[in-house]
């Protein structure tokens, strides 16, 4: 037998116990991400106990006899087992998957594609929203400008308007903890 298969095969010829599959409540009162970690992690590790399982239902339905009935009836009662298992795990984790990765994967395709491509729409999309802001600033430079050498007076009553309006700005966020780009400071808790 395959290595890999053994420590899923066990001593009971492939078929899970229920203590060793029932999912297990965290008692620690531990950090929620450390629990939907460690929720994916048996998620993950029963995916890997059906995959084992599903190879050797496999190999038994290939070198089917009247003799391997007995062991195919095992490893499917095994199989819906380790699925029962899942499905139970599976409603602990909060994991969502957008449906253009899904239909990604049904087409046979290699779901990073479908990241590559996000990710590279964002950064289009990005260049153009620096392009514009970029424009804007050029913009009211050139316009400021042309006001300045108009009416110089109104245009510098409008920078410090301006300027104390900003320092009011920047004190209201510091005394709200609002940073400079608009987000909001965390607190970090040790």
């Amino acid at each position: 037998m395959d290595p890999s298969l053994q420590s899923i095969a066990g001593s009971n010829g492939g078929i899970p116990t229920p203590a060793a599959n029932t999912p297990t409540p965290s008692t620690t009162g531990s950090d929620a991400g450390e629990d939907q970690k460690q929720n994916l992690a048996q998620v993950i590790n029963t995916i890997d106990k059906t995959l084992g399982l599903l190879h050797q239902l496999h190999l038994t339905v290939s070198s089917f006899n009247l003799a391997s009935q007995l062991p195919l009836l095992q490893r499917l009662n095994a199989v819906v087992t380790e699925l029962d298992t899942m499905q139970k795990l599976a409603d602990n984790c909060n994991i969502q998957v957008p449906m253009e990765v899904i239909n990604l994967i049904d087409d046979g395709k290699n779901p990073d594609e479908f990241t590559r491509d996000v990710l590279n729409s964002c950064i289009t999309r990005n260049q153009i929203t620096k392009g514009k802001t970029d424009a804007f600033k050029s913009l009211r430079k050139h316009l400021l400008e042309e006001l300045e050498q108009t009416f110089p007076d109104e245009v510098e009553a409008y920078r410090e308007i301006r300027s104390s309006s900003a320092a009011e700005s920047k004190r209201m966020a510091q005394a709200q903890g609002i940073l400079s780009n608009g987000d909001v400071k965390v607190k970090t808790e040790h």
